[in-house]
């Protein structure tokens, strides 16, 4: 029977047709790029840009050398892309076996295929696939680096972030997978405008913040966003690895092209290298209690600053990292809880790590007083009846159970916090919540009901995560008042 491959269509225009000489250019790329890449967890998914080799390459490669220490465990790449000839509404998939380089043929996940044209949003469209470069020219540093591994290339065009993030978190799989977006930046500005608008997508990109990049900030903004989202809701930790432009690499500089590259780490990846997460706990529990010792108060004023601006300007505090004392300068997950006269009057956060712990407790104190859907924006009278307590949370680490019964032994009552998530419910409760729902059976089932799901409910798909907490209170002040002006 033949193969149905989907032949190199810009060999010999964005990177060579020869074997011999794409073989060696990479390495090349690939070798220059590894010396300046720090030790650290490998990455689950990468953003690197799609230009002609001579323009992009090296910035491609400051990726893709963060993939050689695991190089042997990769077997799939879920590789996202835009499309730049034939437009399509939604992902397309390729109805090809293989795609080849001039390195050989990479031979398509078809089952992954499979698994995800039950999406609404995924169709095969082989025309938008067949002169494609943002897909092609990432394949030959992907067979330079890999071993034996499939592919499942996606050509994204009209989406929304949430869809792309649906058809990521489909194929999001184990160690084995590593996700691939690929994107230029900004297009033909003189140099300096082009590192000024690189320079915010960047920041955009660090803060997992898809809204902040416009239109003509990332030709692949679509993938991109799908990925940000995606990866806060799963606590990624992103670090930049490149950021240049063709006036840097190869072109003159009035008229350049950005790019840069990306590295995604999933925290759990990281809690087991240092021996922190929530199963361990011990390193989390006694660095977080002494950090909240020494900073609790500094974090109580801001979180309460916070809302004091809101109810003068109606917006969260701006915060400078760099006016706090650098133990609060790391990322930090946090929840900000606000209670009138004793009773619930405000509870939002962050589940996992994603920006500085003095952001998220300032921009959590704004929300907790004024985005909470459970109660009215707050007003100026309630201000001195309220006090205030702030939650620092561990990285979410999954549970495996066999079934709900299973589950509720392995609950630490009076320890984890929990998030369950179920046909698409998803609910949060922290490690207080135990005060008033002591029996784990009641906090499950109250949790489930936050979810908006029933208190009886589980299906096959139920998904639990537990974390650790530390808190701070107002109460705990020798003059709670003093919060407030």
């Amino acid at each position: 029977m033949m193969t149905l491959v989907r032949h190199a269509a810009v060999a010999g225009m964005f990177y060579p047709d020869s074997p011999r000489e794409l073989d060696s250019v990479v390495r090349r790329m690939l070798a220059e790029a590894a010396p300046e890449t720090p030790e650290g967890p490998a990455p689950k998914a990468i953003i690197a840009p799609h230009a002609g080799y001579v323009y992009s390459g090296p910035i491609a490669a400051s990726a893709y050398a963060r993939l050689k220490p695991v190089a042997d465990g990769v077997r799939r790449v879920v590789l996202l892309g835009p499309c730049h000839r034939v437009p399509v509404r939604g992902l397309a998939v390729s109805a090809a076996e293989a795609f080849a380089t001039p390195l050989g043929r990479i031979p398509v996940d078809k089952d992954a295929v499979d698994e995800i044209l039950s999406l609404p949003q995924v169709e095969i469209f082989e025309a938008t696939h067949a002169e494609e470069h943002s897909l092609e020219v990432h394949l030959p540093f992907l067979q330079e680096i890999l071993t034996d591994f499939s592919l499942v290339p996606l050509v994204v065009g009209q989406a929304s972030a949430d869809a792309v993030a649906e058809v990521i978190e489909r194929l999001w799989g184990g160690p084995e997978t590593i996700i691939v977006i690929s994107s230029d930046l900004s297009h033909y500005l003189d140099y300096e405008s082009a590192r000024h608008m690189d320079a915010a997508t960047c920041r955009a990109i660090e803060a997992l913040d898809p809204a902040a990049i416009g239109y003509d900030q990332a030709c692949g903004r679509v993938p991109v966003a799908g990925l940000l989202t995606l990866a806060k809701r799963r606590g990624l930790r992103v670090t930049t690895l490149d950021l240049r432009n063709s006036g840097d690499t190869a072109g003159d500089r009035r008229r350049v092209v950005g790019y840069g590259a990306w590295m995604f780490t999933e925290p759990e990846a990281a809690d087991r290298r240092t021996g922190g997460g929530a199963t361990a706990g011990e390193n989390f529990g006694s660095q977080t209690r002494a950090l909240l010792d020494t900073h609790g108060e500094t974090l109580l004023h801001l979180a309460a600053a916070s809302i004091e601006h809101g109810l003068a300007r109606g917006t969260a505090l701006p915060v400078d990292p760099a006016d706090y004392p650098q133990a609060l300068h790391d990322n930090g997950a946090c929840f900000v809880t606000l209670k009138r006269n004793g009773r619930l009057r405000g509870c939002v956060g962050s589940p996992r790590a994603y920006r500085p712990l003095v952001e998220d407790i300032a921009d959590n104190g704004f929300a907790a007083g004024f985005r909470d859907s459970r109660f009215p924006k707050l007003g100026t009278d309630e201000k001195q009846e309220l006090s205030l307590s702030v939650s620092v949370l561990s990285s979410p680490v999954p549970m495996t159970f066999a079934d709900e019964a299973d589950l509720l032994r392995q609950i630490r009552p009076a320890v984890d916090g929990l998030i369950i998530e179920s046909d698409g419910h998803r609910a949060l409760f922290l490690p207080q919540v135990w005060e008033t729902l002591p029996r784990p059976q009641a906090f499950l089932a109250q949790l489930k009901v936050k979810a908006g799901l029933d208190r009886d409910h589980w299906s096959p798909n139920f998904k639990a995560w537990r974390f650790t907490g530390e808190s701070v209170s107002s109460e705990m002040l020798d003059d709670p008042g003093a919060l407030w002006s």
